[in-house]
């Protein structure tokens, strides 16, 4: 076999490959398959390298309705994509006829039994990064965002952050709920490698939320555990959390012991008090913590579902959040608490812990009416 090097090759030749025409499952679209034949050639056109790769495009029709004339809209179609050669114009009529006949087969995006959509909150602000992400996300490139979640951990932020860029618009939704190689990507990230990046949590489990908006898509979530998952993060964050608190307790009882200062007395969550090396460990802990506890709280729809969080101790783990500072998440945990509360087990769950409870909600009342207040030791 004969061995090349690169100053050996001299053309680069690429050959596109038209292939089959489907209709698109949920839209009214056609799906172009195609391949891309690529092949490296020495100066004596010689095959050196070959490589070919598959591929589709999509043809949105927006124009299509029951009063199109399919015979125009199928050269127009031809004309505007080269992938198709003009001798498959009849089978091109076939197909837009057929979906100009489909019964709409798209996810209706409501919410159980009242027949509107539910919109993704406004008031769930973006996550984070700590790299400015100036790229803008397009739908036609998920599979290269998809490719980014095998590399290193700075590109699994990278690429899931732009997957959630088109997440967040509902109209993207259906499409990258076909995706079926994403979405595996994006579910195994998040189980075996959490603990690598709490961007990179923060941004899977935020793209599931934009899923868990819609009751429709909860069966997608389910079958990727999602839920079961979150909560094990969950509890993992609070150790983590409750390991902080006490490295910051036990930095200030050495302060208290060398040193006569005046200082604020608060809770032991209060921002102003807390070393500055904690405040990004805690504002991306409990900016995870909010998309999280959301979309568990869009998944307790489904009764069985809230029982299993029962099971897992639901209402412990939002009782240990009530011990923060962040108004966003405090008010989220408490409406998933009187959620909960509606039935006695849960209600018991509660009064076992019912002095942690009315502390909690009474020091968020506290803190809306008064500021810290200052005294001498």
């Amino acid at each position: 076999m004969a061995l090349y090097t690169t100053e050996d090759a001299k053309y680069l030749k690429r050959r596109i490959r038209g292939g089959q025409i489907d209709v698109h499952p949920t839209e009214k679209a056609l799906i172009v398959n195609y391949s891309i034949e690529a092949t490296v050639l020495d100066e004596f056109q010689q095959t050196m390298l070959g490589d070919k790769k598959d591929a589709q495009k999509i043809i949105r029709l927006k124009s299509l309705n029951p009063n199109t004339d399919i015979r125009a809209l199928a050269k127009e179609v031809i004309s505007q994509c080269k992938l198709i050669h003009p001798t498959k114009r009849l089978e091109v009529e076939q197909l837009l006829s057929y979906l100009q006949n489909r019964r709409d087969t798209a996810p209706s995006m409501t919410t159980s039994g009242t027949g509107t959509q539910k919109p993704i909150s406004d008031e769930l602000e973006q996550p984070s990064i700590d790299f400015q992400l100036t790229e803008t996300a397009n739908i036609t490139d998920i599979d290269d965002y998809a490719e980014l979640l095998y590399d290193n951990v700075p590109d699994k932020i990278k690429g899931s952050a732009l997957i959630l860029q088109l997440a967040r618009n509902p109209d993207n939704l259906s499409e990258i709920y076909q995706k079926e190689s994403v979405l595996n990507a994006l579910a195994r990230v998040y189980k075996d490698e959490w603990k690598a990046s709490i961007e990179l949590a923060t941004n899977i489990v935020y793209i599931f939320f934009c899923f868990s908006s819609f009751t429709d898509f909860h069966g997608l979530v389910a079958q990727y555990r999602i839920g079961a998952q979150t909560m094990t993060i969950i509890d993992a964050e609070m150790k983590k959390y409750d390991q902080w608190m006490d490295e910051i307790a036990e930095e200030r009882k050495k302060k208290s012991q060398t040193n006569n200062i005046l200082f604020w007395i608060s809770s032991r969550t209060t921002i102003p008090s807390i070393p500055d090396k904690y405040k990004t460990l805690i504002r991306k802990q409990e900016q995870f913590l909010r998309v999280a506890f959301y979309l568990l709280l869009n998944l307790a729809e489904d009764l069985k579902v809230e029982l299993k969080m029962r099971n897992k101790i639901i209402c412990s783990q939002l009782i240990h959040a009530l011990d923060r500072d962040n108004n966003d998440l405090l008010i989220l945990v408490v409406s998933f608490l009187k959620k909960l509360s509606v039935f006695v087990e849960n209600k018991n769950d509660m009064v076992s812990t019912s002095l942690i409870v009315v502390t909690s909600v009474t020091d968020i009342v506290k803190k809306r009416l008064t500021s810290s207040t200052r005294i001498e030791l």
